[in-house]
């Protein structure tokens, strides 16, 4: 099999330094606050699920756009483009315009990054190992494991092409802690199994707001006294920070103390340092649409050393039963797997204020 590869080489670079994504001027800032992209380990991760890749052949950008991964694993191949010393967006569209007569183009990035082969390539199946910040588009894989576990399959048994969305967030939204999602276009990808993410819907109605509210009741009455609350991402965590009358993010990452916020849009370090000053501590986070996922997705700030440090059995997850419809199980990709295999077990999820459900966790 002939496959083409691209790695945006800063993807996901704001997660962790609590920016909404690295698009534009958010790159500079996030190299400014110190933020490390982990794209390569989480491409080394993927090819090293996907077993023997000697039978195939690889087209490639140079360097850390895509070679020095690939080289770890197969001499077969091919650099088709240089890119410059500092690689953007143009690089990563006049790589992909360079491979010839591919199969499968494989890239690891964001939203941003299958934006940017979308404006490049509408011809080639795409499979997208996530690494970004924002990843609503339904061309990823779950985890990087997972599109290397793909990947093996596909080369042993050959795969069925179906169309996939590209999603376009709005920038300027997420300055005013908004998300906006819109319809880019559309991708050829794999066809729709476990492996895939599906695409991301933004909301439910005016019963489900009304049922966020009630939720957030419950779970406020229910909070303990001397305990750090760490409030993720998403409107019904949002909901639970009206209840108590905090001016909570909806896109950032808050903490909250016996009903009074500590800290707002908080980034790694930040949580990590709160987590210093307090014995007790508890997350409290929702699934991202009916994509399942409750790490990894938009709230990059929640570490994998974040969640250690907290114990996964002070995760609390909240949802509505309208979202909780929607889920067929939870999901999390932390880019730690040894802490992912602990989430892997039945999960109690506060559903509203007079029930709870239990929602499986995505096996592997």
């Amino acid at each position: 099999m002939k496959i083409g590869f691209v790695i945006n080489p800063i993807a996901g670079l704001g997660g962790s330094v609590g920016l909404k994504g690295t698009d534009g001027k958010r790159c500079i800032e996030a190299k400014n606050r110190g933020a490390v992209s982990h794209v390569s380990e989480r491409a080394l991760e993927a090819f090293e699920c996907a077993g023997d890749l000697m039978d195939s052949e690889f087209q490639t950008a140079g360097g850390q756009m895509g070679e020095d991964v690939l080289r770890k694993f197969t001499s077969h191949v091919q650099v088709t483009y240089t890119p410059k010393d500092s690689s953007d967006s143009e690089d990563t569209k006049a790589a992909c315009k360079t491979f010839k007569d591919i199969d499968l183009l494989i890239f690891a990035g964001g939203d941003g990054t299958a934006r940017d082969i979308m404006d490049a390539r509408q011809d080639i199946p795409v499979l997208g190992i996530p690494a970004g910040v924002k990843m609503h588009s339904s061309v990823f894989a779950n985890t990087p494991k997972e599109a290397g576990d793909l990947l093996r399959m596909i080369l042993i048994g050959g795969f069925k092409v179906r169309t996939a969305e590209v999603m376009d967030v709005d920038e300027n939204a997420l300055d005013e802690d908004r998300m906006s999602a819109s319809l880019y276009g559309y991708l050829p990808s794999i066809e729709e199994n476990d492996f895939m993410q599906s695409s991301k819907t933004m909301s439910y109605g005016a019963s489900d707001e009304e049922m966020k509210k009630s939720l957030a009741e419950f779970f406020v009455a229910d909070m303990k006294k001397d305990v750090l609350y760490i409030l993720g991402t998403g409107s019904t965590v949002e909901a639970v920070g009206q209840k108590l009358g905090i001016d909570k993010t909806m896109l950032g990452v808050d903490t909250v103390y016996n009903g009074t916020m500590l800290g707002k849009d908080l980034s790694e370090k930040e949580i990590l340092a709160a987590l210093d000053m307090y014995q007790k501590a508890k997350i409290v986070v929702t699934p991202i649409g009916s994509q399942g996922f409750i790490f990894g997705r938009g709230n990059q700030q929640i570490s994998a050393e974040v969640i250690r440090r907290v114990g996964v059995e002070n995760v609390i997850v909240i949802a509505t039963p309208a979202k909780l419809s929607e889920i067929k199980c939870i999901k999390v990709d932390t880019g730690d797997l040894e802490l992912d295999a602990m989430f892997k077990c039945y999960l109690q999820i506060d559903a509203h204020s007079k029930e709870e459900h239990v929602v499986k966790l995505e096996e592997e």
